[in-house]
């Protein structure tokens, strides 16, 4: 019997930030080599990253990056797994999943193995509930439904534009609680996805996430952090906190919850301290912030409303260190490589990328 064709096989891009060799995708191998997989090399662009053979393939280093993107390469960071945002840009795919290369394949409590892209691509192909609660979490789910009294003029849901994925072994915890609680692991597997509500905010993990790149890829922008940065380890948790006002502004869900993956490494907590140390100052004034940041209904494109949230970062965050006002200006930068790279209609892109990236293989 013939093998069923992979889910979005021809639609989907996965992302991977790394500097090393990805001997980690040989686990991975049943479930993502049908895709094709955009490498964002940080660090040296002369070291030589190996990439298992059979994988279809391009790799970029900071070089094509700087050639791509000319000047407006400065909105990328530099030895920091931000960088992976790159990717996003570049992909011309509908959907990106993106996973860290120290990650691997966990097991459901009966002991299988767990294809994480496949759960992923389940979680954004049905609607989110960011409007109303079901409390059996996603009424979409076989074996669920909405729950009497939950309105039927809400039950087709909202888009969902971001599925946020678990990890089994290493929590993804901050410097301070890695350094109280060293040999804490997560063992507990809770098989439940819930939308998050309209209104409330989350810490998102870039380690293990999937999105539609058509509906919110221009807000998925990692920041500027890492080398010559004053803050590290805030890049998905950045590009949370504006995604999910945006998708709260433009009526789209985010889901959290299933699949699990295996994250097989701690990072050092005392050099995760030193990248965080303003961060967990900054994040008392940050998450106030978005919580009361409105965005006007003339903004009816993502970029419209990333444009309009980097002026408020500028205006309202600048106060705190000089450094917002570099990132308002780079999350403008952003969206316009962004838009030179993704042109629309008569919008005839600017950029090229003709020459490709520094490896491909197929």
């Amino acid at each position: 019997m013939a093998a069923a064709t992979p889910l979005l096989k021809d639609e989907l891009d996965i992302v991977i930030p790394t500097i090393r060799n990805l001997d980690f995708l040989e686990m991975w191998r049943p479930f993502f080599q049908p895709y094709h997989l955009i490498i964002v090399q940080d660090g040296d662009p002369s070291k030589i990253i190996k990439v298992p053979e059979g994988f279809d393939y391009e790799l970029y280093n900071r070089n094509d990056i700087n050639r791509i993107l000319g000047p407006k390469a400065s909105c990328i960071s530099f030895k920091d797994s931000a960088c992976r945002c790159f990717g996003y840009m570049v992909s011309k795919k509908k959907y990106i999943y993106t996973i860290d290369d120290d990650c691997f394949v966990a097991k459901d409590p009966s002991g299988k193995d767990i294809n994480a892209l496949e759960q992923h691509i389940k979680n954004l192909l049905c609607p989110s509930t960011p409007h109303f609660f079901n409390t059996l979490y996603d009424p979409y789910r076989d074996g669920a439904d909405f729950v009497r009294g939950y309105p039927f003029s809400m039950r087709e849901g909202a888009p969902t534009a971001v599925s946020h994925g678990l990890w089994l072994n290493i929590p993804d915890y901050d410097a301070p609680t890695q350094l109280v609680k060293p040999h804490e692991r997560n063992t507990r597997y809770v098989d439940a996805v819930m939308t998050i509500p309209k209104g409330t905010l989350f810490p998102m993990c870039g380690m293990n996430l999937a999105f539609d790149r058509d509906l919110i890829g221009p807000a998925m922008y990692f920041g500027l952090m890492g080398d010559g940065q004053p803050i590290g380890r805030y890049d998905d948790m950045w590009a949370g906190w504006c995604t999910k006002v945006i998708c709260d502004h433009l009526g789209l869900g985010i889901k959290t919850g299933l699949p699990y993956i295996w994250h097989s490494k701690a990072s050092n907590p005392f050099v995760n301290l030193k990248k965080e140390y303003n961060g967990i100052f900054w994040q008392e004034e940050i998450i106030p912030f978005f919580q009361a940041a409105t965005l006007p209904k003339e903004c009816t494109t993502v970029q419209q409303c990333y444009l309009e949230l980097s002026k408020q970062v500028k205006k309202k965050l600048s106060s705190i260190d000089p450094y917002f006002t570099k990132l308002g200006e780079a999350m403008v930068t952003w969206i316009e490589a962004w838009d030179e790279l993704n042109p629309t209609g008569d919008n005839l892109a600017k950029l090229s990328i003709a020459d490709g990236p520094a490896k491909t293989k197929k």
